[in-house]
């Protein structure tokens, strides 16, 4: 489908957005980097967008330049886990467009910790998870409301391991008019991760425990480690 088409090239360009995958942290003194996690979330449909756009966000996502996208409200969470289990956190919230609040920790792991997190990073169901197929979009999509984005990056002994979920919002329902925000609609989710829930499990609660562990440390900061990407 061509408007399909066209839309996955846009939302390529969205996710950028602060949908952002970690940074190449060069911090570590040649000792590799055994994880990089990054969840982050970009709201789309803003009140500013809807004047600057009608009644959908589409017509932007297939002409902008990708570093116009950074206009939209988003927020990030990233790790990154060195093999020596040296850590560093970081989070970002620019709710308000060009006012980021970024704040960081860091830490070491404690031996039992890291092992576990080697763990579950080598179990062979995650091991073989690769990236699944962007979900279709409803044919009465009137727009994308909110992107939620997981990018993970594992070292397994030099080879890379890389791979994206994506979850969608988006609005759905016949518009009442061309030129009318409101619409007879509900909102529907998209979530291409959902099957592979029990995959990425016991990583995500590994990375949720971590972060309330470190959530006495937070310092404000300046952004690091939460890096817009290239499309790969």
């Amino acid at each position: 489908m061509p408007e399909r088409a066209a839309f996955d090239k846009g939302l390529r360009l969205l996710v950028l957005l602060g949908l952002v995958a970690p940074a190449q942290v060069v911090v570590g003194q040649g000792i590799p980097v055994l994880l990089r996690l990054q969840s982050s979330r970009a709201e789309l449909e803003t009140q500013e967008n809807r004047q600057a756009m009608g009644r959908n966000i589409w017509d932007v996502a297939q002409n902008s330049d990708p570093q116009d996208v950074q206009k939209y409200p988003n927020s990030a969470s990233c790790l990154v886990v060195y093999g020596d289990g040296k850590y560093f956190l970081e989070k970002r919230d620019e709710h308000t467009l060009g006012k980021a609040k970024v704040r960081s920790a860091e830490g070491l792991l404690a031996a039992d910790d890291l092992q576990r997190l080697k763990a579950i990073l080598e179990d062979e169901d995650l091991k073989r998870f690769t990236t699944p197929k962007v979900p279709e979009l409803p044919a009465d999509t009137q727009a994308i409301r909110e992107v939620e984005r997981l990018d993970v990056q594992i070292d397994h002994a030099g080879t890379v391991q890389r791979f994206t979920t994506v979850k969608e919002r988006v609005k759905t329902g016949a518009l009442i008019s061309a030129t009318s925000t409101a619409s007879t609609g509900m909102d529907t989710y998209l979530d291409n991760g959902a099957p592979y829930k029990k995959t990425l499990s016991p990583l995500m609660k590994w990375f949720e425990e971590l972060t309330k562990k470190s959530k006495s440390g937070f310092k404000e900061s300046t952004p690091k480690y939460c890096s817009a990407m290239s499309v790969r």
